[in-house]
């Protein structure tokens, strides 16, 4: 395995080269300084975007996909599709003579087929024996969108046809396919692993049909990448791509400035001008599908208490925090989806930032002397530049209504970890970005009953609230779905799980000889169509 040093240095010499010599033909490195190391390598098992960027956007395709950019579904690994009059049977056509990937690791024997697709859902269901294959695995994604309730089989037709049958139509449903938890992975591989009695090697050593195989890994530092020379959309122009793991944003900034990476995201807004200034980059930005917030543990008094909740969030400045953290690339939120969201209800006001309203509503309450934790995410995030900045300035505001506020926090993966657990001991800054483009991303997979222990970190279940959503999930009509999402808003303003803080701009920077990046809707970083040029 190479060193970090020895990455960077032959990186650099392809960048002044021209390339590296491989097989006697010029080879192109590109370097991702990535902000997080990732998980783990199985799509999923993960929600964060770092481990996403590493699993399903570089080394999986899924029955469908987005087209990069946009909202937008369109075949990838199915060919095509149909839906049932009912809504309940989606029966997909796969794309014959797709190959996975040969790695010093595997070599398949066949093409991909039915049998993977059907592995693929199955392994992620309560009492496979693949649901606990590793420490600690839970299936999130699947979980919190109800997979398990809403797919009542996932059948073989023939080798290359594929028929999923729900207990219930859902609107969502093809949007979820295209995200990573739904990428398609080889039950050829999973086999050989159980029987070789090493299964873990599924989330360490990845095998997926994909545009780049994986390499290797060096914990925390890199991860190296290299063209799938059997891509069935042909050969990436990428030959050796390489994840350096930079979870400084001052580090990333200063690596990109000096040429040791030709893509960067999340720099600290107070660098963005000087990266517009300088001749030899590009800075892409657009608003974001997201949002910061900082979630109560609804289950542990007196944050069980809405109006607890509520006094709370009346002690909160957004404008300040969005003033001093994002630095105008940002604005105070008010709902729990992004404005630039269909059925985003413009009709719902914010609570009022009113320091003495919030202490007499403690007051009344029966609240006296409360100590609380608030957890700082330790990474920036596309809705988060600073989540410590973040913390230090809520704990001043809530010392200004009696409250008293301990800063803790932990690894990333550790912090996400511990706040699923329904029994963590604090208020969590945490965020999203949304996946697919659908309120149901938002509103169930972080808000709803079923969510609970997983990506709700509130264990907040209000079945009013969970009743909307399943509703609107099996409405067809935009419009329907669009007042029921709206009632669900209404309802989380009222009892206030969240106190909701910023959506943010998104950045990105790529140096001048890049081409073909595009940014993605969703917040995730796909080098596929990627080049460099001379």
């Amino acid at each position: 395995m190479k060193t970090y040093k020895k990455l960077l240095a032959a990186t650099a010499l392809a960048m002044l080269t021209g390339g590296l010599m491989a097989g006697g033909a010029s080879a192109k490195s590109l370097v991702f300084c990535s902000e997080a190391a990732p998980g783990g390598f199985d799509p999923a098992l993960y929600t964060g975007g770092e481990t996403l960027d590493a699993t399903g956007q570089a080394v999986f395709n899924k029955l469908v996909e987005f087209k990069l950019g946009t909202s937008e579904v369109e075949p990838s690994l199915a060919t095509s599709w149909t839906i049932s009059d009912d809504g309940l049977e989606y029966t997909f056509k796969l794309r014959p003579g797709v190959k996975f990937q040969t790695t010093s690791y595997f070599t398949p024997t066949r093409d991909l087929n039915a049998d993977d697709v059907v592995f693929s859902f199955e392994r992620q269901k309560e009492g496979s024996k693949w649901a606990k294959y590793v420490e600690g695995a839970t299936y999130e994604y699947f979980e919190s969108m109800d997979f398990p309730k809403l797919i009542k089989e996932v059948k073989k037709v023939d080798d290359l046809t594929v028929k999923i049958v729900l207990n219930k139509p859902s609107a969502p449903m093809l949007a979820g396919l295209a995200m990573d938890f739904s990428s398609i992975v080889s039950k050829e591989y999973a086999d050989k692993l159980q029987a070789d009695g090493t299964p873990q090697k599924f989330n360490e050593q990845p095998v997926g049909s994909g545009p780049y195989q994986f390499v290797d890994y060096q914990l925390n530092t890199a991860i190296r990448y290299e063209a799938n020379p059997g891509y069935w959309k042909g050969k990436v122009k990428i030959d050796n791509l390489i994840f350096a793991i930079t979870t400084d944003a001052a580090v990333r900034v200063q690596k990109i400035k000096a040429g040791e990476c030709n893509i960067t995201i999340y720099p600290d807004p107070a660098d963005v001008a000087g990266l517009k200034a300088d001749t030899n980059l590009k800075v892409i930005q657009k608003p974001g599908l997201n949002i910061a917030y900082l979630g109560y543990n609804t289950t542990q008094a007196p944050f069980d208490k809405p109006e607890v909740r509520k006094a709370l969030n009346m002690a909160i400045d957004k404008k300040a925090i969005v003033d001093a953290v994002y630095l105008g690339q940002g604005t105070p939120a008010v709902n729990p989806i992004p404005p630039t969201m269909w059925s985003y209800d413009k009709a719902i006001k914010d609570d009022e930032y009113n320091p003495e309203a919030a202490k007499k509503a403690l007051e009344k309450a029966g609240v006296k002397n409360l100590s609380m934790k608030i957890w700082a995410m330790p990474v920036a995030r596309p809705y988060m530049p600073n989540g410590r900045r973040t913390a230090e300035l809520l704990q001043s505001d809530f010392a200004k209504v009696g409250v008293k506020v301990e800063i803790v926090s932990y690894d990333w993966q550790e912090y996400l970890k511990r706040a699923s657990d329904p029994k963590h001991d604090g208020a969590v800054i945490l965020g999203w970005t949304g996946d697919n483009g659908d309120p149901d991303n938002f509103l169930a997979v972080l808000l709803s009953c079923q969510a609970v222990g997983q990506a709700n970190r509130t264990a907040w279940c209000n079945k009013e609230f969970t009743a909307l959503i399943d509703k609107a999930a099996v409405t067809a009509d935009q419009a329907e779905r669009t007042k029921l999402y709206e009632q669900a808003q209404v309802i989380f303003k009222r009892e206030a799980p969240w106190a909701t803080l910023a959506h943010s701009l998104v950045t990105d920077v790529t140096t001048k000889n890049v081409t073909g990046y595009v940014q993605s809707a969703f917040g995730v970083h796909n080098f596929a169509d990627v080049d460099i040029t001379e």
